[in-house]
């Protein structure tokens, strides 16, 4: 065989393993060492191509891609500084745990460190970013090099799936020429000429709870008297009818960050509290709101009052249930880590509630809800009294704030997105503001943002790549430095007639520093924070056949975000606001909170 021929052989057996392992969507930024990879995958009929210009852009539209549909994405490179720029999306995909390939192509090993061109030091390039790293072989035609072909495949698609998911590298050095070529007289129904057996099957199944296991914490959460059920970031939509069951069995309120996946849906009642960011700024209700037990499914909310208010209640026995082998407690409180699937652990948790052996104490005077969907406390009706006032005073100010405001923005979003809709948060605020001000909904919206690593970049292309395949219509909510950072990523829309509305919130530079105590030194303030670019975005939206709305009034906003979800194509709709201005409204906000809370306390239990 010729060398090309031993090429296609090798980067085909791989190839066709990973399309038999599950992947079936591969971004790739052209390049010339990586041509085997490329061709070959495009040969292949069961794999879609995705074309991008940028790496970094690349690399962050197939995350964005693997977090929405929640399987293995790969993405793939040329050598040198083209492979360095999947590094921010490699620790994004850690840090979220999504499960995404980096295949990058390199020079063979006796080009490395000799001064050839394009070549950098590739290997563990991503560090302890990637879950598993891989300098692959030399293509040969051998039955044994083709067999170690497919299983690099097979296991790093299986490596990228397994609990907690996570990026892998494997990295494919290739000699010239480069362009892999069958062998003469070949046809695609010809497969590949190698006597290979069967494709490898790996087996996933998720961590079931020991049911003796089940039993204590059973008997744990059943004790409490004061319990608390807090849902913060986490990839799996069927954990909120199970934890909303969960939590009216043992009458414990749910603190639902919108990326729970339990803050909207069908499955959403009155025990899932979504205005908890505005009241845990109430230090009185702080102390009175002391819990006993907190058990916690998915990262740490977004809201920093929550931490804070875990934080002043050590005391409390915190419980933290994580699918995979992960340790997330960034507040160091956890008495008890269970690694068991939180679905499941929930459904266990509610067939041994239901056992006559296992009820609550008399000494919570439980009382049947209204409908009798399960069983009523003072602590749970105190809780759900403070989260129904506090929503209100939010709408009541709200709806009487005519000037355009970035917390409003989520409100109004929240009214206007209709059913089967993705909201893609950027960071710093907008995922701050979504937490505050977009209320729990029975509508099936989907939230998603880049809360691994919690970077700005790349967001475009993230949230381009959730919506890439037809999964409803997308509205992204990003902050102008952060749209600044990915503009590259809008070339996706346009490459690839993807529908995307963008609200585009500037306010001429960081305005999350805004609210830190840096403000209060205005010396180096703006030059060293605020950052601001007078950027006018008119002409990116030109540049890249975007349509372009910059509203002055909320009835224009209304029209703008309407029009974009309803009409294909990528829409931009800009909302300028003035930073100390924004920081003033939400804290007008927190006070009208803490005085309608004030005027009601008394009256609870």
């Amino acid at each position: 065989m010729t060398h090309e021929q031993v090429t296609f052989a090798y980067v085909g057996a791989f190839v066709d393993e990973l399309a038999r392992a599950g992947v079936r969507h591969v971004v790739f930024a052209p390049g010339s060492r990586s041509t085997p990879l490329a061709v070959m995958l495009a040969r292949h009929p069961d794999i879609r191509l995705w074309a991008h210009l940028d790496e970094r852009s690349a690399a962050f539209f197939a995350l964005g891609m693997a977090k929405a549909r929640q399987e293995p994405v790969a993405v793939v490179c040329s050598s040198g500084t083209a492979a360095a720029n999947f590094l921010p999306a490699a620790i994004e995909a850690r840090y979220a745990r999504v499960p995404l390939l980096l295949l990058t192509a390199d020079r063979p090993h006796e080009l490395r460190d000799v001064g050839a061109p394009q070549a950098i030091d590739q290997i563990h390039l991503f560090g302890r970013a990637v879950k598993w790293f891989v300098d692959a072989a030399l293509p040969e035609a051998t039955p044994g090099l083709l067999r170690y072909a497919r299983m690099l495949a097979a296991r790093a698609a299986a490596t990228a799936l397994a609990d907690p998911a996570g990026p892998v590298h494997l990295n494919f050095p290739f000699r010239e020429p480069l362009m892999p070529l069958p062998p003469e007289g070949y046809t695609p129904d010809d497969g590949l000429a190698e006597a290979a057996p069967g494709p490898i099957a790996v087996s996933r199944a998720p961590r079931v709870p020991d049911p003796a296991a089940v039993r204590a914490l059973a008997a744990e959460l059943v004790a409490a008297r004061r319990g608390l059920i807090v849902c913060g970031p986490q990839t799996d939509p069927a954990l909120g009818p199970a934890v909303v069951r969960l939590a009216r069995a043992l009458g414990f309120p749910v603190l639902a960050d919108p990326l729970s996946h339990v803050r909207c849906g069908p499955h959403v009642d009155d025990v899932v509290l979504d205005s908890y960011d505005a009241f845990l700024r109430d230090a009185v209700l702080v102390e009175r709101l002391a819990p006993d037990l907190v058990l916690r499914f998915g990262a740490m909310p977004t809201s920093k009052p929550v931490l804070l208010y875990l934080q002043r209640h050590p005391a409390a026995r915190h419980i933290v249930v994580d699918g995979g082998d992960g340790w997330e407690d960034p507040a160091l409180l956890a008495a008890r880590v269970v690694h068991a699937a939180p679905t499941h652990l929930c459904a266990a948790l509610c067939a041994e509630l239901a056992r006559d052996s296992v009820a609550p104490p008399l000494s919570q005077s439980w009382e049947r809800g209204p409908g009798g969907e399960g069983p009523r406390s003072p602590w749970l009706t105190t809780w759900q009294a403070v989260d129904r006032v506090t929503r209100t005073a939010i709408a009541d100010r709200l709806a009487r704030l005519d000037e355009l405001f970035e917390g409003k923005v989520f409100a109004e979003l929240a009214a206007l997105l209709p059913e089967g809709s993705t909201l893609f948060a950027g960071n710093s605020m907008p995922v701050r503001d979504l937490d505050t001000f977009f209320p729990r909904s029975r509508r099936a919206i989907r939230f998603l943002a880049n809360r691994g690593a919690n970077g700005i970049d790349g967001v475009i292309s993230s949230a381009l790549g959730a919506v890439a395949t037809g999964e409803g219509p997308l509205v992204l909510a990003i902050g102008d430095i952060s749209f600044y950072h990915d503009m590259n990523g809008l070339l996706a829309a346009r490459l690839h007639q993807l529908s995307a509305t963008i609200v585009l919130l500037n306010n001429d530079g960081g305005g999350i520093f805004s609210f830190l105590p840096q403000a209060a030194y205005p010396e180096h303030f703006e030059t060293l924070f605020g950052t601001p670019h007078g950027l006018d975005f008119r002409p990116v939206a030109d540049l890249y056949g975007a349509a372009y709305t910059r509203v002055a009034t909320w009835d224009a906003f209304r029209e703008a975000v309407a029009q974009g979800v309803a009409a294909p194509g990528l829409h931009i709709v800009e909302v300028p606001t003035d930073r100390a201005r924004n920081v003033t409204l939400h804290r007008e906000m927190w006070r009208a909170v803490s005085a309608a809370l004030a005027s009601e306390v008394s009256t609870w239990p």
